[in-house]
């Protein structure tokens, strides 16, 4: 019998810590034999930048996380998964996002938080906008041709939509 597979999804403003993340999701279990996280920062663009600004759309953003969750839970044998995704103003080297994806072995780990990763930058309605070094405010980020890219390997024929 398939026990159903935890997804732990918050959208928050304030910080999160990694390890106790991962330890909240290997709590307990005995069946996990790979963790694969990935934890996205924010970077200065080569001293550019002062704080990148995220906005959401509150409910939909959860929403969304737990549809693209689900996905990944289908296509390969995870014990559990964790997505925390912040908004607000974040500094630069502060944590915007953390993947977290348990498996039995590394193989669907990888390829679980790889996913996850590549279905939010695309999917999740979530909106940039850069506050400059220089006490200037930036444009909202376009998105980027490479994350459709990036999404186009999950997709059959390999094609960005």
């Amino acid at each position: 019998m398939n026990r159903p597979v935890p997804v732990h999804v918050r959208v928050q403003r304030a910080d999160f810590d990694a390890a106790a993340e991962v330890a909240r999701l290997t709590a307990a279990r005995n069946d996990i034999g790979a963790v694969v996280t990935f934890q996205g920062l924010c970077r200065d663009e080569h001293g550019r930048l002062a704080v990148l600004e995220l906005e959401h759309y509150p409910g939909m953003a959860e929403a969304e996380i737990r549809r693209i969750a689900a996905e990944a839970a289908r296509r390969w044998p995870v014990t559990g998964l964790a997505v925390i995704h912040r908004y607000g103003r974040i500094a630069v080297g502060g944590n915007i996002v953390l993947v977290a994806a348990a498996s039995p072995h590394r193989h669907a780990a990888f390829e679980a938080a790889a996913f996850l990763m590549d279905f939010l930058k695309t999917g999740a309605p979530f909106w940039k906008r850069e506050h400059l070094a220089d006490g200037g405010a930036g444009p909202w980020v376009e998105a980027r041709g490479e994350d459709d890219e990036a999404q186009a390997r999950w997709r059959p024929g390999g094609r960005a939509p």
